[in-house]
């Protein structure tokens, strides 16, 4: 089929009702905007059969900056709230995922070209771990922090603090629970998040940025990217305000140049290939969490 300008690809929306569809827009997610990408730039997400399900804009290096500044600039914010309050703020996101459920398990079912039942258990599992990390934000500084004893007359503390900006690689399936299970931890902590999402599997989290968007979440917190991972992670993991890498979504063998690059700004890097339908754990809290020592005297 010759391509129509006023359609991608030259294939015109479904019908809906006798009518034609209105096909999305998809976009970045910076600041709390959304913005098209700076090139202009979109790739085909393509569903079971071929099916275009949409155009997802296609960022590049500066999408990339432009998110570690939104992400750098929401740091204090969020991080100086108090923790009970983060823990609301992403127990309001689980509320809102809920009552959108039958939306996102039709979008992952399309994406991953799985069965309705069984998308729908990929978004109530990952409705179910965004309320396990919203019950965090106020008890992690009893398991990562504690009163240390020492020999002299003074109090010792462990404190545990935020990393700072982290930037994620997501994995690329499943495209909603992986997602979920690599930004709710980093952000319960009260670090903020540049993310990259699924590759081929894009679209669920762009729809779940709308959330983020409407949820109390400040802008800034997290910033997701669409586009190709080869182009926008080497960028991240070379940026000198980026604090910390989550390498999970890369695959093993491509992740020892990224390393390097992490290296040159004293990065923490971690990756860790997981069974995304076993329960969480603290770890990936933990990985991206400072612990500062601080020492009073007693008596005064």
């Amino acid at each position: 089929m010759p391509e129509d300008r006023n359609f991608p690809n030259g294939i015109p929306p479904a019908s809906v009702g006798g009518r034609l569809a209105v096909r999305k827009t998809y976009k970045l997610f910076i600041g709390g905007a959304f913005p098209r990408s700076e090139s202009g730039r979109v790739y085909p997400v393509l569903g079971d059969g071929g099916t275009l399900l949409g155009n997802a804009a296609q960022a590049s290096r500066k999408d990339a900056r432009d998110a570690v500044s939104a992400a750098r600039g929401a740091v204090g914010k969020w991080s100086g709230a108090t923790a009970y309050n983060r823990g609301q703020v992403l127990y309001r996101v689980a509320e809102m995922l809920d009552g959108r459920a039958a939306q996102f398990t039709a979008e992952v079912a399309a994406a991953e070209r799985v069965a309705e039942r069984e998308a729908g258990r990929q978004v109530d599992a990952a409705i179910d771990r965004w309320v396990w990390y919203a019950g965090w934000p106020d008890k992690v500084a009893q398991v990562a922090g504690g009163a240390n004893q020492v020999a002299g007359p003074y109090f010792n503390f462990s404190v545990p603090e935020p990393t700072g900006v982290v930037a994620v690689i997501a994995p690329q399936e499943p495209s909603l629970l992986g997602f979920v299970s690599v930004v709710a931890p980093v952000i319960a902590t009260g670090n903020t998040a540049v993310v990259v999402a699924s590759e081929d599997h894009p679209l669920p989290a762009v729809s779940l940025a709308e959330v983020l968007a409407t949820s109390d979440l400040p802008g800034g917190v997290v910033n997701v990217l669409t586009g190709r991972a080869g182009e926008l992670a080497p960028v991240l993991a070379g940026h000198m305000d980026v604090n910390a890498i989550d390498l999970t979504g890369v695959v093993p063998d491509g992740r020892a140049d990224l390393e390097r690059l992490a290296a040159g700004s004293v990065k923490r890097v971690f990756a860790a290939d997981e069974d995304w339908a076993a329960a969480p754990s603290t770890r990936r809290m933990l990985a991206f969490l400072e612990t500062k020592t601080v020492w009073h005297p007693m008596g005064t």
